[in-house]
């Protein structure tokens, strides 16, 4: 299905009991609502679970302009909206997760319950060897930028950036490539404390892109918060372990 969300033709999914509660999946990343067709499926039978593609991802149209993290809040307000569901439980993947971050710290969306997988959001000091890189990389920019060079310097520019740019960054368009940078150098501890929802955060023991570090601190600012760490997955743990997380789900709805 397609809906037009200020001018955006954003695709979703709405699938489930009628009649029962609302919960709305919010993707990480670069990933369409396709990734999470388990746990979609697993609810479905006592929820009215939606998904959709954030923009420039999957089915849905790619923004004209670069967003930070208050433009996915208030597309996920427009479509709530748009769409008719009625306080929704909240889960949310990877960026997914700093997107409740921003709506429940805000009081834009007041949720009952929320669920944190691998969610984004905590910004750690740089290593010198990652200073040291970005360093590099913008004084490279800067000189393949210059009046004269510049006509000459878009394939070493974009060679640059494959060599000193992560796999997301370099497979990205330009407009997701800025926005992607908005949205990593936004530290969301500023409004964790303002989060009153029931909280549950599942995060893989293996997960290098959002840590179990990463889930525990923005569990502590949170008043009412559970760390769940599934053994030996990833930044996908409901795809490494999907039975798993599916009963931890299951657990945390029903309590």
């Amino acid at each position: 299905m397609q809906i037009n969300i200020d001018g955006l033709d954003i695709r979703y999914e709405s699938v489930g009991k009628d009649g029962g509660r609302d919960v709305l999946l919010l993707p990480g990343w670069g990933a369409t609502l396709d990734l999470y067709e388990f746990i979609i499926k697993h609810l479905s039978d006592r929820f009215k679970v939606t998904a959709l593609d954030f923009p420039g991802c999957g089915g849905s149209q790619i923004m004209e302009r670069p967003w930070d993290v208050q433009d996915y809040a208030d597309l996920t307000v427009s479509f709530i909206e748009k769409v008719g569901l009625k306080n929704p439980i909240l889960i949310g993947h990877s960026n997914g997760g700093r997107v409740i971050m921003q709506l429940c710290g805000t009081g834009m969306l007041s949720p009952d319950k929320v669920i944190l997988l691998g969610a984004a959001g905590i910004k750690h000091k740089k290593t010198f060897k990652q200073k040291v890189r970005q360093s590099a990389f913008k004084l490279i920019k800067r000189i393949l930028l210059l009046p004269g060079i510049r006509k000459y310097s878009k394939n070493l520019l974009e060679r640059a950036r494959s060599h000193f740019g992560s796999a997301d960054y370099k497979s990205a368009p330009e407009v997701l490539r800025q926005t992607m940078v908005r949205l990593i150098n936004r530290d969301m501890r500023g409004v964790l404390s303002n989060i009153k929802a029931s909280t549950l955060l599942i995060y893989g023991e293996n997960d290098t892109a959002a840590t179990v570090e990463d889930a525990n601190i923005i569990a502590s600012y949170i008043d009412d918060a559970g760390v769940c760490v599934i053994k030996g997955a990833g930044h996908f743990a409901f795809l490494d372990r999907p039975f798993e997380v599916a009963k931890i789900i299951d657990s945390f709805l029903n309590g």
